[in-house]
């Protein structure tokens, strides 16, 4: 074992005293070490049981014959994060995140991990980690928050960004506001919508890499904490079997992760994550194949903000499972693939496998079958065309059907805070196109997410009227033609550093295209026109970022 390397041998007498020193026993210095890494937080909702979880993945590590060692790493809540510059943090901490895995991992000689995120940018953080050192690893993450009720209204995180935009419109009180802040968020867990937390949560479950029941199962419900004492046995097993990490995330689990996401209409943030997860496991995907997997795929699952239902409705009809068997039954997935329960991915989903799920409470008003999906492709699409000739990416299952395709003027803003502040001055028309750049992995620096905008607009009625392209990032909450990632991004000299007022912009999801309406000698003489960009930011953990950071396109993973 690699432990050995810490306890084994006359000379690791100094390693065995500070191991005596924790408390530990003979016996317990004989049986393997298993790292369980916490992202534990008080000022992220979604963080705030995890100590809980983790003492009952550590129950199971004992339990099967292991002996856990808890370590910790960041996290940032992005929704707290939101609308200010707290923000360009939040996509930088995934490296922070996955390094700080890697080195505590390996400075200690753990023979196996159970990682213990939540959130946004911990669950890629560590999935990165996981591929990267490859040892026997298993995902098991916080799980989702309930949405709120008031009344028979549900709410959720976006329920308060959409009032204050109603409020901003006037119609909406700020009493009204201050009920619904007090009534959508009312559990510990990640916000509960199919937003970019629960889309990761769901797709490590489709990777393969957590067991069945990550995804959905809900922060509070006892069967999340039966799930981590799970994970916490089946490390061992593992283990035993000499199962890896990236013999899990090979190219199949890859293929059924983008399958899932196109499924169930996950984050636009997905994209990032799933190339970054890919890159640290050996394997690249083009963002030209992603449409290969839209075409193909149904849109089944329909959560907010792109429908009404929420996660713990997922939950209770079945769960990724359910989604898992109807891309079995449309032969899209690569059922052979390996999965930490030391099955494949088609005899979990067996009927009388432990891990199926009750095909007998599948609700087909939340999983539709593949004969009547919500739409025959999948709720994320791929733009390129001349302003975006690496790519962007828009949640289309969010997207209002007049919206699909559209023409207009473009209203240009160096900033989110300046493209905020003139939507809440009304300084926008119906038709807009709103352009926000230098907001991209160097330009911000860190590639902020956007909720305020967007939610505005929904809260003033307008997200089927207006649209936004950005070389930043839209929140997993986020609905209405929200464009992200536009890449290359203006801080490289992309197309749309050389957008001007008025500049017509043509979006066509339905045939993967976004344009500029401008010559493209005229486009080039721009660019040309413009002087060399200077980071905002001269020091600190952003100007590394910034130096280093590759385009979204390739998932804005760091170079070297």
């Amino acid at each position: 074992m690699r432990s050995d390397t810490v306890r084994k041998g006359l000379e690791r007498a100094p390693h065995r005293s500070l191991l005596y020193s924790l408390g530990r026993t003979e016996e317990e210095l004989q049986r393997p070490f298993i790292g369980v890494i916490n992202s534990f937080s008080e000022i992220v909702p979604g963080h705030l049981h995890l100590r809980q979880l983790v003492e009952a993945v550590k129950g199971g590590i004992y339990m099967a014959g292991g002996v856990p060692f808890e370590a910790n790493t960041i996290a940032v809540c992005d929704g707290i994060a939101m609308g200010h510059q707290g923000m360009k943090y939040s996509l930088s901490s995934r490296e922070v995140i996955a390094d700080s895995v890697e080195t505590v991992a390996l400075s200690h000689a753990f023979d196996a991990l159970v990682l213990v995120p939540a959130c946004d940018k911990i669950i890629p953080g560590m999935a990165m980690a996981a591929a990267r050192i490859n040892l026997p690893s298993v995902i098991v993450t916080g799980g989702p928050m309930l949405a709120g009720r008031r009344g028979n209204q549900t709410l959720d995180l976006n329920s308060a960004f959409m009032a204050v935009g109603a409020a901003t419109a006037g119609t909406l009180s700020h009493e009204e506001v201050e009920r619904i802040e007090k009534a959508c968020c009312p559990t510990c867990g990640s916000c509960s919508g199919m937003y970019t937390a629960n889309t990761m949560s769901c797709l490590v479950e489709a990777l393969g890499i957590a067991l069945p029941g990550n995804g959905t199962t809900p922060a509070v419900h006892s069967r999340r904490m039966a799930l981590g004492k799970l994970a916490g046995m089946q490390v061992m097993e593992l283990l035993r079997r000499g199962i890896c990490a990236r013999d899990i995330l090979n190219r199949a689990a890859f293929t059924n992760a983008f399958a899932t996401d196109m499924a169930m209409g996950g984050s636009t943030n997905s994209v990032l994550h799933l190339l970054a997860i890919a890159h640290e496991a050996g394997l690249h995907f083009d963002l030209h194949e992603l449409n290969a997997f839209s075409d193909r795929t149904p849109h089944l699952c329909k959560l907010a903000p792109a429908g009404e239902q929420h996660i713990e409705d997922l939950f209770y009809a079945g769960g990724v499972g359910a989604i898992l068997h109807e891309l079995d039954v449309l032969g899209l997935l690569e059922a052979q693939s390996m999965t930490v329960t030391g099955c494949s991915v088609g005899e979990n989903l067996a009927p009388g496998s432990r891990w199926a799920p009750d095909y007998d409470t599948v609700d087909r008003a939340v999983v539709r079958t593949g004969a009547d999906p919500y739409s025959p492709r999948g709720g994320l699409a791929l733009l390129f065309g001349s302003l975006a000739p690496e790519g962007a990416v828009v949640k289309r299952a969010a997207v209002a059907p007049r919206m699909m395709q559209h023409a207009g003027p473009a209203r240009v803003f160096e900033t989110e805070e300046a493209a905020t502040a003139a939507i809440m001055a009304g300084q926008f028309q119906a038709g807009d196109v709103i352009v926000i750049r230098y907001e991209g992995p160097k330009g911000g620096p860190g590639m902020r997410e956007m909720l305020t905008p967007t939610s505005l607009l929904s809260g003033m009625g307008m997200d089927d009227k207006v649209a936004l392209v950005t070389d930043g990032r839209f929140s997993g909450a986020t609905r209405g033609a929200a464009i992200g990632h536009l890449s290359p991004e203006a801080a490289a000299r992309g197309p749309i550093a050389a957008v001007r007022d008025g500049d017509r912009i043509v979006i066509d999801i339905p045939n993967y295209h976004l344009d500029l309406d401008v010559p493209a000698a005229q486009v080039q003489t721009r660019l040309q026109a413009l002087p060399p960009f200077e980071p905002s930011i001269k020091t600190g953990v952003l100007h590394r970022y910034a130096r280093l950071v590759t385009s979204a396109s390739t998932g804005a993973i760091l170079e070297g």
